[in-house]
């Protein structure tokens, strides 16, 4: 392998961008934030009609992709090497399902938690970092502070998250001395379609995890993705933790009287 020239390090801000699970929340609003600082964005999901909206809103490119579908993923990289490949991904594509403690969990809630947040960013990944390597480029996966920290009721999530954070980590060091940069983006709490998608759409329980404080909003979570890709070339941001004021660990939280 040829070392990369100053041009190529220079490569590394990006241009075009990709950003899975845009159709809501942190995706939708980081492919808005993106597109207000000039970038190219492909904003992909399974939701067609929110792409669709969002790419009325915003001007992006969208693509259905389904992360946990290898041909949706073939699909993409057949996309992108016809119109002009990439040099930038958020991995964002995730979610919880459940709160159950260890003895009482749902099999099949945690298979699903491990093919979208761990196996879906991995084939993304494995998928695109050849046109990253081509030409300089970013990974960024956004985890979660469960990725730090156990929970009660949380090991399905926390477990998941773990296993996206060992990505992020293992693949900076695999990659340390190519012009790639791998960040990993890890927020608490944000008041998103979370906590109703963990709750099978229960809106009184999903709404009662952002009482009596100030949670994060997608918006928040956007900007420090940004920020992040906005840096020098020469300057990797490894990890990122960001929370709410009144969230000082995922059980401990300040929250007002009722």
């Amino acid at each position: 392998m040829s070392v990369p020239t100053s041009d190529a390090v220079a490569a590394t801000a990006p241009k075009r961008v990709l950003v899975t699970g845009a159709s809501a929340g942190i995706g939708a609003a980081t492919v808005r934030r993106l597109r207000a600082d000039g970038l190219s964005v492909l904003a992909t999901a399974r939701r067609e009609d929110r792409l669709a909206a969002l790419a009325a809103e915003t001007g992006a490119e969208t693509l259905r992709l389904d992360v946990t579908d290898e041909a949706d993923v073939a699909a993409l990289v057949t996309h992108l090497q016809a119109t002009g490949g990439l040099d930038a991904v958020v991995n964002n594509a995730g979610g919880a399902l459940g709160l159950e403690p260890v003895a009482e969990t749902d099999l099949e809630q945690w298979r699903a938690m491990y093919e979208l947040n761990v196996l879906g960013t991995l084939r993304v990944t494995q998928a695109v970092l050849p046109f990253l390597r081509e030409r300089g480029g970013d990974v960024v996966v956004v985890t979660s502070t469960a990725a730090l920290a156990a929970y009660p009721g949380g090991a399905g999530y926390t477990g998941v998250k773990h296993a996206a954070r060992m990505l992020a980590e293992t693949l900076r060091w695999e990659l340390v001395g190519e012009p790639v940069r791998v960040i990993q983006i890890a927020p608490g709490a944000v008041e998103t379609e979370f906590s109703l998608v963990r709750f099978d759409g229960d809106e009184e329980r999903a709404a009662k995890v952002y009482e009596g404080y100030t949670p994060l909003s997608a918006d928040d979570v956007a900007d420090s993705i940004a920020w992040t890709l906005s840096r020098p070339p020469h300057v990797n941001v490894d990890s990122l933790v960001i929370r709410p004021l009144a969230q000082a660990t995922n059980t401990v939280t300040a929250r007002r009287p009722s």
